[in-house]
């Protein structure tokens, strides 16, 4: 057989096996099968509160326009982050749950992938941003204006959400690009980038080094700017004269930083340590962590403590009861 002929052969065999896998199958928590019907509960109930949490703050914000100001148009744009991240994850995660045999198609998997990176990188940013406005709000109150007007604002959330769309493309590509072989099973209950990649047939270390640096750069480089606003802020705020003051503002910055942290913390140990010494199964647990937990309590951290939130959704159902007795 002739040169040529050898590497075309070869190379058919190459499209043959990264074809041959046409879909994947989900390992769930395959050690604790009967822990599944509590989890479909569980995570349902999560998923339909994460659903209304974020829809009521997308419409109470889009109806009042004395929220249309920076603070409130990012916590907008988060909540529909959140929204969309949890309807690309969790109802197929109900599915997989439910199925004796879970599965998901070579294009399912792609798109949930992407979707995933999508929102979660977006929503890394937008934190970032939302920190800065806060920081410019009390640190910089007579210059806040200025600081964060409207095209400020348009430049921050253009960014976030442009983010969000390369890297999320620039990644799902390239991890899609290897050959999968026959190799099926992802030990997970989703297709997130980490276990998808064990099942390359293939040398992956250019690809684990570019996203290494890039999640430094997405998720700990955000995550440190947060930090030192909420430090100046922390340091302005023992400067005020009101005790109540003090106190009201130490606590919604606790909770901000609650859900932050959770939100980076184990987002950056399931990206930056794809291949650590933690078990399968914890690692479900972490990335579930930041997939469930998050939305669910952004909308609760964000608005439940905020007097105009209240006061809008106080205003729109006395409206909705007015037009009803009307």
């Amino acid at each position: 057989m002739s040169l040529r002929q050898t590497q075309g052969s070869n190379i058919v065999m190459r499209r043959q096996n990264h074809s041959s896998t046409v879909e994947f199958i989900l390992l769930r928590f395959s050690n604790y099968p009967e822990l599944q019907d509590q989890m479909f509960g569980t995570f349902l109930v999560i998923y339909l509160v994460t659903v209304m949490g974020n829809a009521i703050i997308i419409t109470i914000i889009f109806l009042d326009q004395s929220l249309h100001i920076p603070m409130y148009l990012f916590l907008q744009n988060l909540s529909l982050v959140d929204l969309c991240f949890s309807t690309v994850i969790t109802p197929k995660m109900l599915v997989v749950l439910t199925s004796k045999k879970a599965t998901i198609s070579f294009g399912g998997c792609f798109a949930q992938m992407y979707f995933i990176l999508f929102f979660g990188v977006t929503e890394c940013f937008l934190l970032g941003a939302m920190a800065y406005d806060r920081f410019a709000a009390i640190c910089h109150p007579l210059s806040y204006p200025m600081i964060m007007n409207k095209r400020v604002f348009m430049k921050l959330v253009m960014f976030s959400w442009v983010s969000g769309t390369m890297m999320s493309t620039l990644q799902t590509t390239w991890v899609f690009s290897f050959p999968y072989c026959d190799h099926k099973e992802i030990n997970h209950l989703f297709c997130e980038t980490p276990p998808v990649l064990e099942l390359a047939c293939a040398d992956t270390f250019l690809f684990e080094v570019y996203a290494f640096t890039g999640t430094i750069f997405i998720v700990m480089v955000p995550f440190l700017l947060i930090l030192l606003s909420y430090t100046r802020i922390l340091f302005t705020i023992l400067r005020m004269p009101s005790t109540t003051g003090r106190q009201k503002a130490f606590s919604t910055c606790a909770s901000h930083l609650t859900s932050v942290t959770l939100f980076y913390g184990t987002a950056s140990i399931i990206y930056l340590q794809p291949k650590s010494r933690y078990s399968p199964d914890t690692k479900k647990l972490m990335s579930l962590a930041y997939i469930l937990l998050t939305p669910l309590l952004n909308p609760l951290i964000y608005s439940l403590r905020n007097k105009e939130m209240k006061r809008a959704v106080l205003k729109l159902w006395q409206r909705k009861v007015a037009f009803h007795t009307a």
